[in-house]
């Protein structure tokens, strides 16, 4: 519960009020210290009030300020556990860190986005959206910016388990995408924010259409998410040089491995000759590996 609520917190956090964003930052920046604050002196801290210390939590599914403090007391003692006596990996990156902190840091927040996104990862609706694909007419995916390298692997991993995929990065590209979806098919997007509107318009479009809606995304309460039937929820530790949408890509990838090995598991011999097929249509790309001269 901990982990599902900070990794909320950190998926919500461009979408919430500037006075509620600046006590966000405190309570993420040094978890162990915010737990030992009283709600006044945290509100203090923030630069607000108490009673937007309160309309906070509740913003983020809490009962009060009391239980916040008890999940950022846990998450202390996590990020304890984490410590080494040389660096602090779950800190931000300083110019005094060295070329070895930084490959360390770097690989701790990938390695964290991946446990982080798979200990709240709806099963349920994963199942849902495994059988929605499988028995689709088509699957569309969806995605800009940064996600548009994931909504390309998404495409083909279908393709090579024998399931028609497209991907779609432009925008105007997807809207005509869009349109020419049916009931039965599956538009799926990937949105770090879940309020990008070039998204949000190709979501209108499909559920128009009758197209089953699934989002991918780090906030479950966004615009893009209330439009879904399936939601599914990553999470990801943005860092100076590492935006929240850079920094997803890693966690999105990983709600894509998961996709696509259940798919492929549903129909295990098809699956296993699809993808012997899609290796002998590419293997004469490669060139012939050269003999050793000696």
């Amino acid at each position: 519960m901990t982990v599902d609520v900070l990794v909320r917190l950190r998926g919500m956090l461009s979408g919430l009020p500037r006075a509620e964003q600046a006590i966000a930052r405190v309570v993420l920046d040094d978890p162990g210290t915010a737990a030992e604050l009283t709600i006044s002196e945290l509100a203090q801290t923030a630069g607000t009030s108490e009673t937007t210390v309160t309309r906070f939590c509740r913003n983020i599914g809490l009962r009060g300020y009391a239980q916040l403090r008890l999940h950022l007391a846990a998450e202390a003692e996590r990020q304890r556990a984490d410590a080494r006596p040389d660096v602090n990996l779950a800190g931000d990156i300083t110019p005094a860190d060295t070329t070895a902190d930084i490959i360390r840091k770097v690989g701790f927040a990938d390695a964290r986005a991946v446990e982080d996104t798979v200990a709240r990862l709806d099963i349920d609706a994963l199942d849902r959206l495994v059988a929605a694909i499988d028995t689709a007419g088509r699957t569309d995916v969806y995605g800009v910016g940064s996600s548009a390298t994931v909504a390309a692997d998404a495409a083909q991993k279908l393709l090579r388990i024998g399931h028609y995929a497209a991907a779609w990065s432009d925008p105007h590209a997807a809207l005509m995408s869009a349109s020419s979806l049916r009931p039965g098919d599956v538009a799926v997007a990937l949105t770090h924010s879940g309020r990008t509107r070039d998204i949000l318009d190709v979501l209108a479009e499909a559920k128009r259409r009758g197209a089953t809606v699934a989002v991918i995304t780090s906030n479950p309460e966004s615009p893009a998410a209330s439009q879904a039937d399936v939601v599914l929820v990553t999470a990801a530790r943005e860092t100076t040089f590492r935006s929240g949408g850079t920094v997803s890509r890693t966690a999105q990838l990983t709600v894509v491995d998961c996709l696509f090995v259940l798919l492929a598991k549903q129909r295990y011999e098809e699956s296993l000759e699809a993808m012997e097929r899609a290796h002998d249509a590419v293997r004469g790309r490669a060139l012939p590996m050269e003999r050793d001269p000696r």
